[in-house]
């Protein structure tokens, strides 16, 4: 009896470190993205010199539209990632490669968490909350999910 509770003890902690805290640990890399430090403000003094020493023929405005493409890029990058841990989470060891309903658990966890981001972001000085961010979060999570599906399905038959 105490070696089957300690065998599920420590299977407990081993699933969760093992695909849970990979989840955990991105939200938070994610929410410390949502801060001041990575406002368009200061992410602009970093990315506009290097856009413009790239392009230096670039008119004003279009580095600022360049800019904004690169933020709203790395949005969907980031929860294409979010997206892909989710799934992997929701899946586990199971021997099955590809469910629908792990895809629609990690689209759902992806919007849950991409509201609840800009809801932080609404308290940020120098940050807005934005139902159009939420909408480019989960196309992020949506795209994991198409990767996925498609990995299985043409390349793991």
């Amino acid at each position: 009896m105490k070696f089957n509770l300690l065998k599920n003890y420590t299977g407990f902690y081993h699933n969760f470190i093992k695909y849970w805290l990979p989840v955990i640990l991105w939200m938070v890399a994610i929410f410390g993205m949502s801060t001041d430090a990575f406002s368009s403000e200061h992410t602009s003094r970093f990315i506009v010199p290097l856009l413009n020493f790239l392009f230096p023929g670039l008119l004003p405005h279009d580095v600022d539209l360049v800019h904004e493409l690169i933020r709203k890029a790395s949005h969907v990058s980031e929860y294409i990632v979010l997206g892909l841990l989710l799934f992997r989470a929701f899946r586990r060891d199971s021997s099955e490669g590809w469910r629908m309903q792990w895809a629609i658990y990690a689209v759902i966890g992806v919007i849950i968490y991409a509201a609840g981001d800009e809801f932080h972001q609404s308290f940020v000085a120098t940050r807005s909350a934005s139902l159009m961010d939420v909408v480019i979060d989960s196309i992020g999570g949506v795209l994991s999910q198409i990767v996925i599906m498609f990995w299985h399905f043409l390349w793991k038959k």
